[in-house]
């Protein structure tokens, strides 16, 4: 990978660190508050939370409106820049904001398998394991929402002749 390919990279995820960010805002302000109820609804699976408390709806929906206002940033303003364009990897128009709100749902959605799993093996939320489980979870912490992101990515993805692509692909082999 060379610095232009990093450096696109890193621009076409920007978004989603708007839409974390608006996660942590609406958690120490308060905003949205009706939606901090858990996704599992206080359910369990054999005993067990399925998610547990910290899985909301709001963090979902945090996500994915902030994720959608740094496309829609992208989009409407930074798109205009020349030097921005050559970073793009992605067409932007205006449906891209609500590709964006898609594209944070499903990175925080995609965070759920691991907090099964975790909320199973009586890891509780916001903490870790030891032994050999606990470099997989580590590692799994890293990428999960990156996972959601792909996959809905792989939809909407620029080859790089700049032709538009709607259908499914691998998008590490568009890059590299």
């Amino acid at each position: 990978m060379n610095w232009h390919e990093f450096w696109s990279i890193s621009y076409l995820f920007s978004p989603l660190l708007v839409g974390l960010a608006t996660h942590g805002f609406s958690i120490k302000f308060g905003w949205l508050g009706s939606l901090t109820r858990p996704i599992d609804g206080g359910k369990t699976y054999r005993g067990k939370r399925i998610f547990g408390e910290n899985k909301t709806y709001r963090g979902v929906f945090a996500v994915a409106l902030g994720t959608a206002l740094g496309f829609g940033i992208q989009t409407f303003v930074l798109h205009r820049f020349e030097s921005v364009q050559r970073l793009e990897l992605l067409e932007y128009w205006a449906g891209t904001v609500g590709v964006g709100f898609l594209i944070g749902a499903a990175a925080m959605l995609s965070e759920l398998l691991n907090s099964f799993i975790k909320r199973q093996l009586g890891i509780a939320p916001g903490k870790t394991t030891s032994g050999l489980l606990s470099g997989f979870f580590y590692v799994l912490d890293q990428i999960d929402l990156l996972i959601g992101a792909w996959l809905v990515l792989a939809f909407w993805f620029r080859s790089r002749s700049g032709e538009s692509s709607f259908r499914p692909c691998f998008c590490f082999s568009a890059i590299s």
